[in-house]
């Protein structure tokens, strides 16, 4: 325990500035990390393991070698003074439930938790997690759409509802939008386009589309993946 104290104060530095505790850092957890950081945010990582801490040593603003299932080590570590935290720990059911249930008992505003099935996520909920995340599962759906059509990205913003995007139906090119009738025909709303010049443009009545262009589509699961296998 006496290695960890090192790090109390320097985890309450972090934690009042813009900044995120990751638990887990194997692909998933790294990742998400390194992007974070990416964006400015300060990361506090912990794993268990001494080769993920290792790789990311220098990386990220504190990596720490402590079992994060342990109520002892997460008060060392200051975690009730963030009010973000991320348990990537998935593969390891047990870790990842204990994790989150002290995080839940130390009353962390936010925990980000991840699933490995629909079992875990069950679990994870009824615990009081407040966003569950399927990575394998998620992955799998958004490659599933990619593969179908001619949808070059997908995002599901919540069951049901989703936003792509996609090159632009050469049926619909060279007129204004309103003599599409996109909304009425397919169910969609195309809110916005890229040209060749890469930059992003709402779209309103008046915008005519051209052969090449990019497009953001939303609408229902099924209308955006039917109106992705336009030509």
């Amino acid at each position: 325990m006496a290695k960890l104290l090192n790090f109390r104060s320097e985890s309450k530095i972090a934690a009042t500035a813009d900044s995120v505790a990751v638990i887990g850092l194997g692909r998933f957890g790294s990742s998400l990390a390194l992007e974070l950081m990416k964006t400015g945010t300060h990361v506090l990582g912990i794993d268990q393991h001494e080769d993920n801490v290792q790789a990311l040593n220098g990386e990220l603003t504190q990596v720490v070698k402590a079992d994060a299932s342990r109520r002892e080590v997460l008060e060392q570590l200051a975690i009730h003074d963030f009010d973000r935290v991320v348990v990537a720990v998935g593969s390891h059911l047990q870790s990842s439930i204990l994790c989150c249930s002290l995080l839940v008992s130390m009353k962390i505003p936010l925990i980000w938790a991840k699933a490995q099935d629909d079992r875990h996520g069950l679990i994870l909920d009824q615990l009081g997690v407040n966003h569950i995340v399927y990575p394998e599962k998620d992955m799998g759906r958004r490659v599933a759409h990619l593969v179908r059509g001619s949808i070059m990205d997908y995002l599901e913003v919540d069951p049901g509802y989703a936003m792509v995007k996609m090159l632009a139906p050469k049926s619909l090119c060279g007129i204004p939008l309103s003599e599409t009738q996109t909304r009425k025909k397919y169910r969609v709303t195309i809110a916005a386009k890229a040209s060749g010049t890469g930059i992003w443009q709402n779209t309103d009545v008046d915008t005519v589309l051209n052969e090449g262009d990019r497009v953001l589509v939303l609408g229902s699961t099924v209308d955006t993946d039917r109106f992705g296998q336009l030509r």
